[in-house]
């Protein structure tokens, strides 16, 4: 029996998450805890219900039968207590204005693929592929393995979008069916990315070095965050880290800070993590820039 994914979204018609136009499959799970994480439903391994306050007509069916008295009227919708509702799940079903919505649905690899390769021809005319994104993608590694497996027998360019925290023989099995690979190198200094996310970085920088290694393309991004990573130094260090890779690094995109996940944390009931009102030093991403062209880098903002 093929091992199941759960995944939370597929988003056709993507052109940035690598070469021409894509499909990209945003998995479940992640193993990084970024400040700035702009899809916060793909955090866990497990569903998650939405909750659209602006949908809602408080017509109090999902109060009614809320376990716990854990849903209640409010001035704008209903307010949830999510510690307490044990059946959230049934308002799914149960609310007659679609205001809670499931994120994440199980398939097989097969499934996915077969569902993925409808869109062959687009993908062939628009010079795409498949992109496997997250969370952090390589959570559900052997899943991604076999999906890609199938793709890459039908000619698919497929591409993994990682922040690279995994075992090395795992990233090495999975990059087999991977042609390309979206790397965030989010600081190099190793208490920068620990204050960042959580984790430390070195095992990802070395996995940087493994896909180099393996003969796989890299796009590498850089994702700048306003008093999170923005000193110019590391940044400049990561620049110099990325020319060591060589040729296989085919771009360098820089991405600065958004908040277009917030909206997200709010339907899920949660607090988005950064309080402040960062903002972006303009100035600072030029001179990035200009280093980058400096290094002979094939460098942009944005992508």
């Amino acid at each position: 029996m093929m091992k199941k994914g759960l995944i939370s979204s597929i988003q056709r018609y993507s052109t940035k998450d690598g070469p021409g136009l894509r499909t990209t499959v945003f998995l479940m799970g992640c193993n990084l805890r970024c400040a700035w994480c702009a899809n916060p439903e793909n955090l866990v391994m497990k569903p998650r219900v939405f909750y659209f306050k602006e949908r809602c007509k408080q017509c109090g069916l999902c109060v009614k039968h809320a376990e716990n008295q854990s849903i209640t009227l409010a001035d704008v919708g209903v307010s949830i207590d999510r510690k307490k509702c044990t059946n959230i799940t049934d308002m799914i079903d149960l609310c007659p204005y679609d205001a809670y919505e499931q994120i994440g649905m199980e398939m097989t690899p097969e499934e996915l693929a077969q569902k993925l390769l409808r869109d062959q021809e687009f993908y062939h005319v628009g010079a795409g592929g498949v992109t496997f994104s997250g969370g952090e993608a390589t959570v559900q590694a052997e899943f991604i393995y076999e999906t890609a497996k199938i793709l890459k027998e039908a000619g698919i360019h497929v591409c993994l979008d990682t922040a690279g925290l995994v075992r090395e023989e795992t990233l090495v099995h999975l990059l087999e069916n991977i042609d390309m690979v979206l790397y965030d190198i989010k600081a190099i200094d190793d208490n920068i990315h620990k204050s960042c996310t959580g984790v430390s970085n070195k095992k990802i920088l070395r996995n940087a070095e493994i896909i180099v290694e393996n003969n796989v393309d890299l796009k590498v991004r850089l994702v700048i965050i306003p008093d999170y990573n923005d000193d110019f130094e590391d940044m400049k260090k990561r620049i110099d880290f990325i020319c060591t890779l060589g040729s296989s690094v085919k771009e360098v995109n820089i991405l600065e800070y958004h908040k277009y996940g917030v909206g997200k944390y709010d339907k899920l009931g949660e607090e988005y993590p950064i309080k402040e009102n960062l903002v972006m030093k303009e100035s600072i991403i030029d001179k990035l820039l200009v280093y980058g062209k400096s290094k002979n880098l094939k460098i942009s903002i944005g992508g």
